[in-house]
């Protein structure tokens, strides 16, 4: 069991090793984001409908295989490793083979046959993905007790997650496009190569496992879980219960799917709309760049921030920022300004800026309403928490995918025509530009609301829930 003296006191090697984590989990995930949707619309030729329906089974399967691995995670005795970190480094290797199975595009298939086996990789996919990354996120809150270290490992999950995400947004778009048509003036017609992007598949998954052991190697579990001896009478209904009416949990659960949708959103769409609205799906590259180098600015200074004006705060005023430089991004819409890909990657810089006290916090976020389930309940419940967190945020990426095929099918995109080296219609590339600015200005805004006026762990209201959880842990001592 652990002692209360080595709760805290984390090192350079812990935080590295955590992000790591994440860095092994999204050199995969990011490329579903990135290319997933325009790998099965351009290169497997899957209609936008059955991609909605297919996204909404692997979704509802998903809202049965989370909880349950959540609630297995949490009624396993831990073992001398630790009760997280063994189904993290099990898993990684069936995750990295799944992420290369889900790229593959297995030729002289008809098109029953290739939406029947997105079917099965996209969802075993998920399935693998779940169990790695709920042990994952269930991690930090037995990594340390104490609340700024706490932020330091959200902080640098989201580096880990960054990094991670790099190769997929930043390297492959300038690798797996081919250029099928150019035209006096310059603009290219683009088409995705299904042969590089699968070895480039091949080699993050590979990468993925190697660094899923650093992870392994360099992490620690602190703090001791709860005995184990009433395990059998484990009630997972009154945890979910209990879990929902915490109404900073559901605040929370709800700004992070919208979050998680937006960058699933943005990644996915951006792709259509550089590639064939600006006709330079190289400069795609630049969007994770101007999206993430905001971190770099504030990292250094992101704990000053948090003990003057508290995570809430902080998270609610960014994303209102964030919102309004999409609405003026989807104001110049039909004007010079809006045809030039750079202007637009300046005000994806300056939304970049709001994002980032969000997406630097919200683990941190996740650990202060674990905590307050905690002081609510006298019990911890890490595994169920993450498993109903982790299956929201799934939910998100479905709202993504069916948000963003659906509004293909409204504005007529044919994701044929590139391989034929031709244009989408110029009234199809009007209305592409306006769905990329305007539903994730929205987005944004949504965010802000519910942070602001929804969730409820306030700076001064969070001090009060730290106060009373250590009164409870000093006298089960």
């Amino acid at each position: 069991m652990a002692e209360k003296s080595l709760t805290h006191g984390i090192k350079f090697k812990d935080k590295v090793g955590y992000a790591l984590g994440d860095m092994g989990g999204l050199l995969t995930f990011a490329l579903i984001g990135a290319f997933q949707n325009k790998f099965y619309t351009d290169t497997l030729g899957i209609d936008e409908g059955k991609i909605i329906i297919l996204i909404l089974v692997a979704r509802i399967w998903d809202a049965i295989n989370d909880p349950l691995w959540g609630m297995f995670i949490q009624s396993r005795k831990p073992r001398k490793s630790g009760q997280f970190r063994p189904w993290i480094l099990g898993f990684s290797i069936p995750l990295a083979v799944s992420a290369i199975f889900m790229f593959l595009k297995i030729p002289g298939l008809s098109s029953a046959q290739y939406l029947v086996y997105a079917y099965i990789t996209y969802i075993c996919y998920g399935m693998m993905y779940t169990a790695v990354n709920i042990p994952y996120g269930s991690l930090a809150s037995v990594v340390t007790d104490d609340e700024l270290e706490r932020s330091s490992l959200s902080m640098w999950r989201s580096i880990g997650a960054g990094v991670g995400g790099l190769p997929g947004t930043i390297v492959l778009p300038m690798i797996v496009f081919t250029t099928t048509k150019v035209f006096d003036n310059g603009r290219k017609v683009q088409s995705l190569d299904e042969h590089k992007l699968f070895w480039c598949v091949v080699a993050l998954a590979v990468f993925s496992v190697l660094i899923y052991f650093l992870h392994y190697k360099m992490t620690k579990e602190r703090i001791a879980p709860q005995k184990k001896e009433k395990d059998e009478n484990y009630n997972p209904i009154a945890t979910l219960k209990a879990l929902v009416s915490n109404r900073a949990f559901m605040m929370l659960c709800f700004a992070s799917m919208l979050l998680i949708a937006f960058q699933f959103y943005y990644q996915s769409t951006f792709l259509y709309l550089f590639a064939d609205f600006y006709g330079n799906a190289g400069l795609y590259s630049l969007v994770t760049i101007c999206t993430y180098l905001p971190m770099a600015i504030f990292i250094p200074i992101m704990n000053k921030l948090i003990t003057k004006f508290g995570k809430k705060e902080l998270c609610a005023w960014g994303m209102c920022l964030a919102s309004v430089a999409f609405f003026i991004l989807y104001l110049l819409k039909g004007t010079s300004l809006a045809h030039s890909p750079y202007v637009f990657l300046v005000f994806t810089f300056i939304s970049g800026l709001g994002q980032t006290f969000l997406v630097l916090e919200v683990w941190a976020l996740v650990m202060d309403v674990i905590d307050y389930h905690e002081v609510r309940t006298g019990k911890r419940e890490e595994g169920m928490a993450y498993a109903f967190f982790s299956f929201t945020r799934k939910l998100g990426q479905a709202l993504a995918g069916v948000g963003l095929n659906l509004l293909l099918k409204v504005i007529n995109y044919k994701g044929e025509l590139s391989e034929q080296g031709i244009i989408q219609a110029e009234p199809v590339l009007a209305k592409l530009y306006n769905i990329s600015t305007l539903v994730p200005a929205i987005m944004l805004a949504v965010m802000a609301v519910t942070l602001m006026f929804g969730y409820n762990l306030s700076k001064k209201k969070l001090a009060e829930v730290h106060k009373e959880l250590e009164i409870q842990r000093q006298e089960e001592e």
